[in-house]
């Protein structure tokens, strides 16, 4: 669940009285605002009425006094209606739920509130419905595709969608990319891409019964998870004694016989040294040599 954009609580002015929105407006003085008890239950008429005082006294207040706190709260509370007029165009998308949108959208009303001028001369609700709108779509395209890809591509995908479905329904068939490219205007390259990229939006469970190529209607009980393979522990092994063999051939006959004795016989360093008649000092010296010849051929040659 998002976390509130905001806090929605209105800090009302002392009481006075029981009154409603609409007997409230006429009462109030140019330099006051109206105290409005439950903004959220003021209805949509009203609420258009009064947003034009409460914008007006904003632009005139103070950010972060008392007054200014209280008419920006009810501005976002009263205005509501407008966030959930635009977020149920959206709620049969897929993904996050009704109460998510709504907040999102919230920011786009909060961020209309904080920027519109009364100068502009054109209503708050017509003002307001494009920030709402296009907070929900940019919560949508940032957040529901399963692979991340460039804005242009994301916006270019549903452009192909809507091509897709305009030439298939006068061609009967699906569209080539050639046809795509030149009613969108734009080159077979760049449709390619967003053809591609559009298979980012919707990601598959590996979960799912994979097709086995049975004829039979039984469903499988192979998943794609299944056909994944996993790192071969021998492949390492193999890769270093394949580096390993040319540095060995390498090394004098005396220095492979110790590795011999060391390695493949799995002698003691004061065996080795019986063996070679010298002492177990002079085995340890020459290992550490050996194998830190060994050692840099490999890093090198790797």
């Amino acid at each position: 669940m998002l976390s509130a954009p905001t806090t929605l609580a209105v800090v009302a002015p002392a009481d006075t009285g029981s009154q409603s929105p609409e007997s409230a407006l006429p009462q109030a003085r140019p330099a006051e605002l109206p105290h409005i008890a439950h903004p959220t239950a003021v209805a949509p008429k009203d609420a258009r009425q009064l947003s034009k005082l409460f914008l007006d006294r904003l632009q005139e207040l103070e950010e972060g006094t008392h007054e200014y706190q209280y008419a920006r709260n009810t501005l976002i509370e009263m205005n509501l209606s407008l966030v959930k007029f635009a977020a149920r165009r959206f709620r049969n998308r897929g993904s996050g739920d009704l109460e998510d949108i709504i907040q999102v959208g919230t920011i786009g009303l909060i961020k209309a509130i904080d920027r519109f001028d009364l100068t502009r001369e054109v209503e708050f609700t017509s003002f307001a419905i494009p920030y709402i709108t296009g907070e929900i779509k940019r919560f949508f395209r940032d957040t529901t595709w399963a692979v991340h890809v460039p804005r242009r591509l994301q916006e270019l995908r549903t452009e192909l969608a809507k091509a897709k479905e305009q030439l298939a329904t006068v061609l009967d068939r699906d569209p080539t990319v050639a046809e795509l490219a030149e009613l969108l205007e734009l080159t077979e390259a760049e449709v390619t891409d967003g053809l591609v990229a559009a298979n980012g939006y919707t990601a598959g469970s590996l979960d799912l019964p994979a097709e086995t190529g049975n004829d039979n209607n039984a469903k499988s009980s192979v998943s794609y998870a299944d056909f994944f393979g996993a790192v071969d522990p021998g492949m390492e092994l193999f890769e270093d004694l394949h580096t390993l063999a040319p540095l060995l051939s390498e090394l004098s006959d005396r220095d492979r016989h110790i590795l011999s004795m060391r390695f493949g016989q799995e002698l003691t360093q004061a065996e080795i040294g019986e063996v070679l008649g010298i002492s177990q000092m002079q085995v340890s010296r020459l290992l550490t040599r050996i194998l830190g010849q060994l050692r840099t051929g490999m890093l090198t040659t790797s």
